[in-house]
């Protein structure tokens, strides 16, 4: 990494909303992927010797105020009390802001903590970073993470019920004014930012696209001598997992899917993700794939095995012939670049942000989805060719240990900083 000439020790993040712990309770109300994003991006930072605190909301009394990060003493989880004694959703949270702000602001001080930075991650942490920032006349970062605008034309419905229960106005004008008050901001993906151009007309040159990484200490290839986990899983079979929802391409993969099994006898496609609760939008679309498995006769072939559980995770990837994500639309893929770190060789779809990571042939193959024959003949050509399957599997894991690992991703975070900073 170039030199610098600010050395950037001591990081301040912001998320506010949601359970923010140092071992999160994913699945929780506001709890998911950017908990672990926010974390994982630390615990990276803190192995390139900087110390990073992260501040949330805190209205749990039972929660201690600071909690240091297991194994990670370099991060801590630090709470400020606002509003309440209780949790608040993210729609709801603007009113307590200020305040948060506030006693954020007289505990730094009366801790005598000193920052370089501060990182707010959405728009509610966005919008208490400009205030404390300000407070301390330090440079405010800024990722979005998901967009109001994007997210209110996806979801459609009734506008009047829809803005009552996402506040959807006030979301996106704090969006465009935090956008337009930072130092910096990154998006995740080359879609997010044009979705920033076209929803919000808002160009800047103050913008990095810096992806999500990968734990490549969870995610790893197998070594030639190493045990297999026993799964229940088929002994041949291509894999798939994905949230279940109307874009991820499932039908796709079925029609797909009935081309291959009639080259390839001996091989079953297990469909994985979903909630561990579904709920009726998600039973709609199972019922729609069990129609399409039923009508082509691949009731003994097609294994949909619903919610996954983080610790199997990685050896049912590894095990997979292949890793298949036929997204019809996928900002980036997070499923695809795990399947990746473990050597399974990928295909993807080619309208999906993965297209960004995969030279198709190469590390993976990008595919049109929508065109059966040319989908299920590549699934072919890689489950008979298997020293090119290998090789692509192990391109694949190269890519991501390299580019796309925690560690590669801190790196492009300091490097941000410090382009921003001096």
């Amino acid at each position: 990494m170039e030199k610098h000439n600010i050395k950037i020790k001591n990081i301040c993040m912001l998320s506010t909303h949601g359970y923010f712990d140092p071992i999160p309770q994913l699945g929780r109300t506001d709890t998911g992927g950017q908990v672990v994003y926010v974390l994982e991006l630390a615990k990276a930072l803190s192995s390139q010797h900087c110390k990073v605190d992260i501040y949330t909301r805190w209205f749990d009394e039972s929660k201690n105020q600071i909690d240091p990060i297991p194994g990670c003493p370099e991060v801590r989880v630090i709470r400020i009390p606002s509003g309440k004694w209780e949790f608040i959703a993210k729609e709801k949270i603007y009113d307590v802001l200020p305040e948060l702000a506030e006693n954020m602001v007289t505990f730094i001080k009366e801790n005598k903590l000193k920052y370089d930075l501060f990182h707010g991650h959405y728009v509610d942490a966005g919008i208490v970073t400009l205030d404390v920032a300000k407070a301390f006349d330090k440079p405010a970062f800024f990722t979005a993470h998901s967009l109001g605008a994007w997210k209110r034309d996806q979801m459609g419905g009734n506008p009047e019920e829809m803005e009552k229960k996402y506040n959807f106005k006030h979301r996106i004008s704090e969006e465009l004014r935090i956008f337009k008050s930072v130092k910096a901001q990154t998006v995740t993906t080359q879609l997010q930012q044009e979705k920033l151009e076209e929803l919000y007309d808002f160009t800047t040159e103050n913008i990095e696209i810096i992806p999500p990484g990968v734990d490549v200490h969870t995610y790893y290839s197998l070594k030639p001598n190493k045990n297999k986990v026993k799964t229940n899983l088929p002994k041949k079979y291509i894999f798939c997992l994905s949230r279940i929802d109307t874009n991820k391409g499932h039908d796709l993969l079925l029609n797909a899917f009935d081309i291959v099994k009639k080259e390839i006898s001996d091989i079953a496609l297990v469909i994985g993700g979903g909630s561990p609760k579904p709920q009726q939008r998600e039973k709609g679309i199972f019922a729609n794939m069990r129609k399409i498995i039923n009508e082509k006769g691949l009731q003994e072939s097609v294994h949909i095995i619903g919610y996954v559980p983080d610790e199997l995770m990685p050896p049912y990837y590894r095990q997979a012939e292949l890793f298949v994500l036929p997204s019809l639309f996928e900002p980036f893929g997070m499923t695809a670049i795990e399947a990746m770190a473990c050597g399974t060789p990928v295909i993807a779809s080619k309208f999906g942000g993965i297209k960004n990571v995969i030279s198709t042939g190469e590390n993976g193959i990008l595919v049109n989805p929508e065109n059966p024959n040319e989908f299920a003949d590549e699934m072919i050509t890689l489950l008979k060719d298997k020293k090119k399957a290998k090789y692509i599997g192990q391109k694949g894991n190269e890519t991501i240990v390299k580019y796309y690992s925690w560690e590669a991703i801190a790196e492009r975070h300091l490097a941000f900083y410090h382009k921003y900073i001096g």
